[in-house]
């Protein structure tokens, strides 16, 4: 099945031009990759109705999977998960605890991470780091898992 993707940025000063965003390329190379087809791209600031709104956009317009990047750590502004689970009707937590237990052979800062997964409509959704080599690292340690999911949200009919 073709994976089609979304990636959304999600960062106060990215979306107001005081530096460049670098998360949403990042993923969009390894994305391309994984051989997913990228359908869009948004940046938005740490606000939950503009992560939702990007969000729901980005499924309207047919992506299976979206990839966030940034607003997953501890900071007062990061909201991302909380945007998140606020219009997901599931949560897929294998996917956060994979994130952060790889992470740790790396950084001893990956326990502050609140990386996570869940389904909206029948789109999955990855919130991953906001630093470009941490999302595209914690994307890879689940890679294998996407595909099958996508096919069982999309009700694709799968071996299990």
């Amino acid at each position: 099945m073709q994976i089609n993707v979304g990636i959304i940025t999600i960062s106060d000063r990215a979306s107001k031009g005081l530096y460049d965003d670098l998360g949403g390329p990042a993923l969009k190379q390894a994305a391309e990759g994984y051989g997913w087809i990228l359908l869009a791209q948004g940046l938005v600031p740490d606000e939950r109705r503009d992560i939702q709104r990007a969000i729901r956009e980005q499924i309207h317009q047919g992506c299976h999977l979206i990839l966030t990047t940034g607003g997953t750590g501890v900071a007062p502004r990061d909201v991302t998960p909380e945007a998140v689970r606020e219009i997901a009707s599931r949560e897929l937590p294998g996917f956060g605890e994979v994130m952060r237990l790889e992470s740790m052979k790396i950084t001893r800062n990956a326990i502050l991470s609140r990386n996570l997964a869940a389904v909206v409509e029948e789109t999955l959704v990855l919130c991953l780091p906001g630093k470009p080599s941490g999302a595209v690292e914690c994307l890879s340690f689940v890679v294998g898992a996407v595909p099958h999911c996508v096919e069982v949200l999309q009700q694709v009919p799968t071996s299990c």
